[in-house]
């Protein structure tokens, strides 16, 4: 995990919604928050992968924060100890 996952996952929270890539760097670039779309293009898949978000079904890839995302941002959700879901 990287700063950078706990500020993408904190917006997709705070959101409520689903973004694509350019969304949440459109988002960012709005807030100020210095995170380039290079790095949400690399993380994105990444946190998919733990399980923290999800693609959401329809055209494009939208992400959102799942359960356990918000989980692991609330502290309840240990990521070295528990094994990510079957995608």
């Amino acid at each position: 995990m990287t700063g950078s996952d706990d500020v993408i996952l904190e917006f997709l929270q705070d959101s409520g919604a689903g973004h694509n890539f350019q969304g949440i760097a459109n988002n960012f670039e709005d807030r100020g928050i210095s995170i380039s779309y290079k790095t949400i293009t690399r993380r994105l898949p990444k946190l998919h992968e733990a399980g923290l978000v999800e693609v959401l079904p329809g055209e494009g890839k939208y992400y959102a924060i799942t359960d356990r995302g918000v989980a692991y941002l609330e502290g309840d959700a240990d990521l070295r100890d528990e094994p990510a879901p079957d995608s």
